[in-house]
Order: C-alpha cells, then structure tokens, then sequence
C-alpha cells in the first residue's frame, strides 16, 4: 500500500482528485504519466495540437470533436486535473461508491456520460441537436461507406424518432430518452482504464 501511496506523491492535488473521480492511486498515475507525455513543452498544460499524440484520436472520425470537449469555449489550454475530471467519464460506473460529502452528481453516472456524448453532436452548444449537426457527425463517421442520399435519410429517420416536441431537433431529454435501453456503460470506456 505505501508504494501506490508514494507513486502518487508526484501527481498534483492526487488525493481530492481520487476522492471527486473515484480514480484508483494507480489509475490516477498512470493519467499523469500520459498528460506528461501529451505536455511535450512541460508546461502543465495541453493544448489541442497537443492530443495529436493520442493514435485512437487520430483514427477516430471524431476526433477533433472529442478533444474540443476538453475544452470549454474560448479556453486554449486544459490542466491535469481538468484532463481527469473529463477521462473520469470514461471510468466504468461504480454503483456501490458513494460520494460522502459530494453534492455534484459523479462524472461517471449514466446521466453525465450522456451529457458528454451530446455535447458531441451539438457544437453549438444551444441545448438541442440540429439535423445540421446531426448530418456532420453522420458524414464523418459514414461518409466512405454510404452516399449523401443515405446519409439524409438516417438523420430524418433518427430526428423523427427522437424528436418527441416536434421542434425538428433532439433535446438533451429526447437524446436520453432515445438511448435508455444501450449500455452506454460499455460504450464509453477507455481501455487503458479498465
């Protein structure tokens, strides 16, 4: 036990961290060691450009927009405990760890991963995702096996579905609604966390 204790001793604010993420000493560590690795100019601070050194970003057709979540607007830099307050999404949920003393909901809940995939899709940040929105994120995950004629009709069909007001856009309420029964649990998990 006192060498994780002391691995951790290194990594800035470890412990309120541990306490608000419900990262383990080790995960926590390893976090470091990989913002570290990210922080080429040692300054304690990412930039975007900086996550290019991430692979699984870089493949991934939504890359630019899952790194522009760490960011808040008109915010050009992130910390580490921002980066591991934002990864904590990505930690499998822990139904029988309370949070003592915590009034905020935890970053890991079924309701905060959701909140972080809908700010995927809406870069506009206006509550509600647009079929224009929609049709973006469609395109740069589909674009090389489906033409624009399919790409169209999969986001009519998905407004349809999930636009309960008929406002001809998915709220936050309506994009939760439509994902209550996937195991978003599964779906949003980094590898390296579990």
């Amino acid at each position: 036990m006192g060498s994780s204790s002391s691995s951790i001793s290194t990594v800035p604010n470890a412990r309120e961290l541990m306490q608000e993420t419900g990262f383990s000493a080790a995960h926590l560590r390893r976090l470091y060691e990989r913002f570290e690795f990210l922080d080429k100019d040692q300054r304690g601070q990412l930039r975007p450009q900086d996550f290019g050194a991430v692979p699984e970003l870089a493949v991934n057709p939504i890359g630019d927009r899952i790194i522009r979540a760490f960011f808040s607007p008109g915010q050009e830099t992130v910390d580490f405990a921002a980066f591991v307050r934002l990864l904590a999404h990505f930690r499998p949920a822990d139904t029988n760890r309370t949070r003592v003393g915590m009034q905020q909901e935890a970053a890991n809940s079924r309701n905060r991963k959701l909140k972080f995939a809908f700010q995927l899709y809406d870069q506009d940040r206006d509550g509600k995702i647009s079929r224009a929105e929609l049709l973006q994120v469609l395109r740069a995950m589909l674009e090389k096996q489906v033409t624009e004629e399919q790409l169209q009709s999969i986001a009519e069909r998905a407004i349809q579905e999930a636009d309960l007001d008929k406002d001809d856009a998915i709220s936050f309420e309506e994009f939760k609604k439509s994902l209550e029964k996937v195991d978003i649990d599964h779906k949003m998990s980094i590898r390296f966390l579990r």
